[in-house]
């Protein structure tokens, strides 16, 4: 994985994931009453944990890679978010992001990758407006932002919103952004439009709202002596 596409994947995974988010139920699918549900959530967001399955999808191949595992997330501050993801299957892999970095540890081979998000920074950032605390003012200054309409997802009730970046430098990266909010308003799945027919698309299951997500879940867990190289 290389260049941009490392950070790039991973944040649009967890921001997700980097976009779990959590309000009043939505009795009212109206793009009012979503955007509504998103501010209520952002007052009092300090971190969840969740189950996630990401599909990354190769049109030209017409491949899915998926991978499955669990998400944990700590706002420490407005524009602080950190997070992390254990990837369980098909192959064990440790991802943390937070700080301006991008770590990813291999156990099989007991190596850490590392980057510096650097000038991507900004594309950062407008993703972890997809959730993680973002209020609507902030969506609606960096998106076009519509009501997709009514949806399920694994059989539960959702809205799904669409997202158009405004940035010409985020869309050459990011075309499209979906959002399925649940009833009980949460953020159930997100798409990711990467342009050409590809896409990334993270599921999330028993999420868990917590104010006191321990530092130590967002941090890597390595052994001592392990590598580290730098992401290429």
């Amino acid at each position: 994985m290389t260049g941009f596409r490392a950070p790039f994947v991973f944040t649009g995974t967890l921001l997700v994931a980097a976009s779990v988010l959590s309000g009043a139920p939505l009795a009212d699918t109206s793009l009012e009453a979503v955007l509504k549900s998103i501010d209520q959530a952002s007052v009092g967001f300090k971190g969840l944990t969740a189950d996630i399955r990401k599909l990354a999808h190769t049109q030209v191949v017409n491949v899915d890679d998926v991978s499955e595992g669990v998400i944990a997330v700590k706002r420490f501050k407005p524009h602080d978010t950190r997070i992390r993801i254990d990837f369980k299957q098909p192959s064990q892999q440790m991802v943390a992001i937070g700080g301006g970095k991008v770590e990813i540890y291999y156990p099989k081979l007991n190596e850490v990758q590392e980057g510096d998000l650097g000038k991507i920074r900004s594309l950062v950032d407008q993703l972890m407006l997809l959730g993680f605390g973002a209020n609507s003012a902030d969506l609606q200054e960096a998106y076009a932002v519509s009501l997709g309409g009514p949806d399920t997802v694994n059989g539960e009730r959702a809205t799904r919103i669409v997202l158009i970046p405004k940035s010409k430098e985020i869309l050459q990266h990011v075309k499209k952004c979906e959002l399925w909010i649940s009833d009980k308003g949460l953020t159930i799945q997100q798409k990711l439009d990467q342009g050409g027919g590809d896409y990334l698309l993270s599921t999330y299951s028993k999420i868990n709202l917590s104010a006191n997500i321990p530092e130590s879940a967002v941090k890597l867990d390595v052994p001592k002596g392990a590598k580290r190289t730098k992401l290429k």
